[in-house]
This record gives C-alpha cells, sequence and structure tokens, in this order.
C-alpha cells in the first residue's frame, strides 16, 4: 500500500507483484478511495473478467468503503452488449416475422423482466436467454440512436453513464478499458467522455493479461457463421415466408421497384462466397487446425487456392453494401430515424470490415506488424448447421508495447499494475517490455536485493517485501517495483513433488507415463485434485486412462468440453472427491480453498505450442530485432503461468496439498531452475514415481 500511495503522490507507475494472501485489493482500493475523496480525481480499477469485477464490486470494495467510512461514489460498469436496449427489444416485439417461432415466447420474457429490472443487465434475468436472442436486443454502439433514440429517458446504457460520470471509483474489466483507450487514441481525446468518464489514475489487475486482453481487442475477425447470421436478419425464407430487415426498408420506398429482388439474389451470392472459402480454408489448417499466412512460408499453392476467394467475397460485399445504401439514399427523410435503417447500416458497416480484413489476408506479406491466421473451429451444441465447424479468419497486431506506451503510460498521471504473476526471477523487464511499459524500465536497478536506502519493506518469513524506484526516461517520471511475498505457511503446507524418473515430454514413452501417473496420484489423493494439461489430446488420452479406474474407487472424473467452464467448476466444487481434467483457461482464475483442492498436476510445462500464429510471429520478431525468441520470450511466458498453475493450490492460509510436475525438463535441464526459484519455499519430494506416491500420501494423510 505503501507504494502504491507514492505512485499517487508522485505521478508514478508501479508494478507489483504479491502472492495470494497479501491482500494487493486491499492495498489499492484504500489509497485509490482515500485519494478519490481528496482529490476529487476519478479513478479507474480495470481487471480481468466481470466476475472478478463483481468480486470487488459485491466484497472488497463495501468492505474498504466501511473501514474508511468513505463516502466516494464507486459504479460497476460492463460493456454495452451486457445491457437490454428497450428500442430493439420493442422492434423485436413488433416483427415476431424476424424471430424463429421458438425466440418469441423468450423475447416476451425478457420484455416482462425488462419492465421491472433495475439496470437491464443480462445477469439479472433469471434465465439464460440464448446468444441469437440477446443479440438482437442488447445495447450496441454501431445501432445506438443516441439523442434521436425515442428511449433514451430509460435507457440503461445512458443511466449508467451518468452514474459513472458522478463516481469517484469505477470498476471495469480489460476489455471495456481497451474500448475506452481505443476510443481517446482514435480521437476522442483523454479530457472528454469516450467509452467511460474521464479520468486520471489507473489501477490494473491481474496485470499480467494486458498483452493477451489488448490482443483480443485489437484483432479482427470473421467467419461463415457470422455473416450468415447477419444475413439472416436481412433477408430469410422459412415456410415460404419472407421476413428481413430488407422488407421492410423496400416497405418505405415512395414506389415499388425491383430493390428487393436485386439484393435477394445479392444475398444468395454472398452466401455462397462464404461457403466457398471455407472448404479450402480448413484444408489449409489441416491436423493442427490453424494455418498462419507468413511469407517464406505460405507457398504460391496455398495462396492460389484461397486468394480468389477473399477477391470474390470482398467484391460481393462492398458491391452489396454500396447498392444498399443507395437504397437507403433513395428513402423519404422520415425513414432516416428509423430503427430498421440505423439496424441495416450497422450490419453494412460490419460487412465493409469484413471486406478489409480479406483485403489484408490477400496482402498479409506487406503487413509487418500484423499476423493473418485461420483457425478451425468446432460447432458445439449439435448444430447440424455448421457441419462440425467451420473456420474462423483473423488479422491480430504483433507488437502492442508501443501502442501500450502512447495510449496507456503515457497520458494517465497514475498507472499500478499489480498480480500475483508479474515478475520473473525477481525481475519485471519481461512484462515490462511487453506491456509497454518497458520504455520506462532502466536495466540498472531492476534486479534488486533489498540493501538499497531506497528499497523499503517489512519482513516477511525471512524475505524482503522489496521495492526499488528504478530510473525514469521520460521526463524524470518515477516507476516503482514490488514483490511481495505471500504470508502463508507453503514450506509447511505446499509439498511440491516431480517423478525423477519422468522422461522428456519429446521422448516416446511420455504420454503413457503421464496417463499412469495421474491415474496413480489422483487416487493416493483421493480426488480433490485439478489436472492441468496443455493440450486437449494429452487430457483425453490421460482422461481415457485414469477414468475408469478412478471410478471404481468412487472417484467422479470431470473433464473441460462436457459442460460449460462455470457448470463444471460448480460441480467440482460441490463434491470434494472429485477430479476435474482441464487446459489452458484452468491455469488461472480457479478459486477452490479447503478440501475441494489438495492436489494439482501440472502435466507439463505450460510453454506456448508452436503453431500458435500469433506467438510465432512475436517469437520471429524478436529474432528480427537481434534478441533471442525462447529466453526472451517463450521462456518468461512459460515461467508466468506456470506460477499461474501453482497458485490454483493454496488460496487460504489454512490450505494444504501438493503440486505434482510431471515434466522431467524441471528438474533436468538449466532452465528448469527459473521456474523452481519463481516459486515460494515448499517442502519437495524428487524421487522416482513410487516413492513420490508415498511421500504425498503421508503428506496428504
Amino acid at each position: 500500500m505503501e507504494m502504491i500511495v507514492r505512485c499517487f503522490n508522485e505521478d508514478a507507475i508501479g508494478a507489483a507483484e504479491a502472492g495470494t494472501g497479501v491482500g494487493k485489493s486491499f492495498a489499492y482500493l484504500l489509497p485509490a478511495l482515500e485519494f478519490a475523496a481528496r482529490t476529487e480525481e476519478r479513478v479507474v480499477v480495470s481487471t480481468a473478467t466481470i466476475t472478478l469485477q463483481q468480486q470487488l464490486f459485491g466484497k472488497d470494495i463495501p468492505l474498504v468503503r466501511s473501514a474508511l467510512d468513505s463516502k466516494v461514489k464507486v459504479v460497476l460498469v460492463k460493456g454495452r452488449g451486457n445491457y437490454l436496449c428497450f428500442r430493439r427489444l420493442e422492434d423485436a416485439l413488433r416483427e415476431p416475422e424476424l424471430a424463429g417461432d421458438d425466440e418469441r415466447e423468450e423475447i416476451e420474457s425478457v420484455a416482462r423482466w425488462a419492465e421491472g429490472s433495475k439496470t437491464g443487465g443480462r445477469d439479472e434475468l433469471p434465465f439464460a436467454p440464448s446468444e441469437e436472442l440477446w443479440s438482437r436486443v442488447c445495447s450496441d454502439a454501431d445501432i445506438c440512436m443516441g439523442r434521436r433514440c425515442p428511449w433514451q429517458t430509460r435507457c440503461f446504457v445512458l443511466a449508467l453513464r451518468r452514474e459513472a460520470a458522478s463516481a469517484g471509483l469505477v470498476v471495469v474489466n480489460h476489455h471495456l478499458f481497451f474500448a475506452d483507450i481505443a476510443a481517446r487514441r482514435d480521437g476522442a481525446g483523454y479530457g472528454a467522455a469516450a467509452v467511460l468518464p474521464p479520468y486520471t489514475r489507473v489501477i490494473i489487475d491481474e496485470a499480467h493479461t494486458i498483452e493477451d486482453a489488448a490482443t483480443s481487442f485489437f484483432s479482427k475477425e470473421f467467419s461463415r457463421p457470422g455473416i450468415l447470421r447477419h444475413l439472416g436478419r436481412l433477408y430469410r425464407k422459412r415456410r415460404n415466408r419472407e421476413r428481413g430487415l430488407l422488407l421492410r426498408l423496400c416497405s418505405m420506398l415512395p414506389s415499388d421497384d425491383n430493390s428487393l429482388k436485386d439484393l435477394i439474389a445479392d444475398i444468395d451470392g454472398l452466401r455462397k462466397a462464404a461457403q466457398a472459402l471455407d472448404a479450402p480454408a480448413l484444408d489449409l489448417c489441416g491436423g493442427e487446425g490453424v494455418f498462419r499466412f507468413s511469407a517464406g512460408k505460405t507457398g504460391a499453392g496455398a495462396e492460389g487456392s484461397i486468394f480468389p476467394l477473399f477477391i470474390s467475397l470482398r467484391k460481393k460485399l462492398l458491391d452489396f453494401s454500396a447498392k444498399t445504401r443507395e437504397l437507403i439514399g433513395a428513402l423519404p427523410e422520415s425513414a432516416e430515424d428509423d430503427s430498421t435503417t440505423w439496424e441495416v447500416k450497422a450490419i453494412l458497416r460490419r460487412f465493409d470490415a469484413i471486406a478489409s480484413i480479406c483485403l489484408a489476408f490477400t496482402e498479409y506479406r506487406k503487413k509487418e506488424s500484423e499476423v493473418m491466421w485461420i483457425e478451425r473451429r468446432k460447432a458445439s451444441g449439435g448444430d447440424r448447421t455448421d457441419g462440425g465447424g467451420w473456420a474462423a479468419f483473423t488479422q491480430s497486431p504483433v507488437d502492442l508495447a508501443e501502442s501500450l506506451r502512447d495510449s496507456l503510460f503515457k497520458p494517465y498521471k497514475t498507472v499500478v499494475c499489480v498480480s500475483a504473476t508479474l515478475a520473473v526471477n525477481g525481475g519485471f523487464a519481461y512484462w515490462a517490455t511487453r506491456s509497454g511499459a518497458g520504455h520506462y524500465l532502466q536495466a540498472v536497478g531492476e534486479k534488486f536485493d533489498g540493501n538499497s536506502d531506497e528499497n523499503f519493506g517489512e519482513e516477511q518469513d525471512g524475505k524482503s517485501a522489496l521495492v526499488k524506484k528504478n530510473g525514469a526516461t521520460d521526463a524524470n517520471r518515477a516507476f516503482y517495483t514490488g514483490c511481495f511475498p505471500s504470508p502463508f505457511p507453503y514450506s509447511n503446507a505446499v509439498l511440491l513433488a516431480v517423478p525423477a524418473d519422468v522422461p522428456l515430454p519429446d521422448e516416446e514413452d511420455y504420454q503413457d507415463f503421464v496417463n499412469r501417473s495421474v491415474a496413480q496420484l489422483v487416487a493416493v489423493a483421493g480426488g480433490s485434485a485439478l489436472v492441468l494439461f496443455t493440450s486437449y489430446q494429452s487430457l483425453n488420452s490421460a482422461w481415457n486412462v485414469a477414468q475408469p479406474e478412478l471410478q471404481s474407487l468412487g472417484i467422479r472424473c470431470l473433464k473441460q468440453g462436457d459442460d460449460d467452464r462455470t457448470r463444471l467448476l460448480q460441480t467440482f466444487l460441490a463434491d470434494e472427491g472429485s477430479a476435474l481434467f482441464a487446459t489452458s483457461s484452468f491455469w488461472e482464475g480457479v478459486d477452490a480453498p479447503g478440501d475441494t483442492l489438495r492436489l494439482v498436476i501440472l502435466c507439463r510445462l505450460p510453454f506456448r505450442t508452436p503453431n500458435d500464429p500469433v506467438f510465432e510471429a512475436r517469437r520471429e520478431a524478436v529474432q528480427k530485432n537481434g534478441g533471442n525468441p525462447f529466453m526472451d520470450l517463450s521462456l518468461p511466458e512459460a515461467v508466468t503461468k506456470f506460477k499461474q498453475g501453482f497458485g490454483r493450490l493454496m488460496r487460504r492460509s489454512g490450505d494444504r496439498g501438493v503440486v505434482a510436475v510431471l515434466d522431467g525438463r524441471l528438474i533436468k535441464k538449466r532452465y528448469g531452475e527459473l521456474f523452481l526459484r519463481s516459486l515460494p519455499e515448499t517442502g519437495t519430494s524428487f524421487a522416482d514415481l513410487s516413492n513420490v506416491l508415498r511421500r504425498v500420501e503421508e503428506f496428504l494423510f
């Protein structure tokens, strides 16, 4: 907290790694609320997910406000898509022909709920609406009529914006935060309202996700199902009955003509063009499910098979948009504010964006700062219309550091970044370089030992809570960094176990060893296990071996993919004797205290897979700039994620359990030391599997 206070008082940047149990949310909320109260400057707190937003807003902030007796107003803001739009709801009710028969009752249920809702938030609904229906009735910036909207006095989003404009502390998630800084960077400026009201101080929680969150936000994507959904909104024929926005649009024309007939023909052509693109794209993805367009790697054959299809789809999209805009231009003035006109214009803008992505793919050799890639996506819920899968076409930025520096770290007086996993080997160079803060972080003094007069912090279990004021490189701006170890008794409460006889991952019998070890470790622990993998293939292989053995022992085996993430976690938390087999997204964000989780198995060190197109492009960029892709990118990223996986075990001071790592590189490769040094001091068992199993049983029971 003292470090964060300095960041506020000195208009500084701060980066703090605070282990589980330190209380990092209290450490930043106390000074943030007090600073907002004394200065009347607005502070924005951004965290990774809506779930974490709600935890801060519903639990941590009320406690801190009570402790301070603070009168500072706090508002939680989510993206527009989480809120109902009354105008779009009215359109859906007024135009039942645009809904399928099975949607009408659901729309009416949403309407009944809306009349009594205070916030219009989707999470308030007593049932889960279908994605298709909610996309028809939620607020959408592209379609918002602003002051022209007849429903503006009841608008949930406008009401929320008014609340946020009078708040001292605004709580958002990273996606919404990046939407705001993108709007400011693109012309809204930093002194006026954009997506959020203006603010001067920023706290970023879960800051290890900055680069991934920004990459996700600034990526552009389209797919066949997405195009077909838009086309279905414009026109569809069902049971010999025509439906769609174009029918209403054409009905507003002053005289009858052939516009609708021509546009219907164009829509049919667009459907065929989108479908034609899918097959060769999926062929390019091959067995890995991913294909990246890369100069020197993508052959003329690949370009020859798919470039003409990109060009064809782009031309059809632009032609259709031009014709439809011409039709809109012929409408009477009274149609300008009609909701149908706004909806159609929004779809046309999306078609223009898709056309732009198509062009980017054909010009990928010119775009060194971006990566174009295709990924096979699988249909869910048995959707037969998608034939078991489709191709997603994505355009992603390679390096965001400069953009983040200019749009995040430069404009704001205070930027504090905190996470349980931010440092690698005690330093912040990797995170700062990737997130845009590296401009301010000098190499001299970055690694420190606690002996400097500039360090401060109390001793915790013999380790200093280190904080360093590094030299600034931009107008003498201070940059404070600190590593604050967890107060939890890891040395007594956690056993780190690595079988000494585990093969290396590239050896032939590695997966067989993992399959056997997982089953035996979970059996010894009696369940209460989270088994984390880096690939679905390895997960399925281990689950197929372990499930029958463990089921016979009364241990329920849950597997990622069998249910959505939230329900799967709820099932796991409700059954202390269960084991959850999961991959990437479960390496963080899982909070299972007590006897629910006593064993975490990390089956492989979490190096990014070689077929990740964005990461591959970033590795190439590091090498091109004279760096070492493994040491500068792959290794520090894997260490950060490894710490996240390890952190799943101990969530409360009284927790106790085992972390088992089934990857021989941890103890056989020199760089394994970096992973081990990243962890708190624990008990260890580095022996052959049979002895590890015996030690695990003794430790747990």
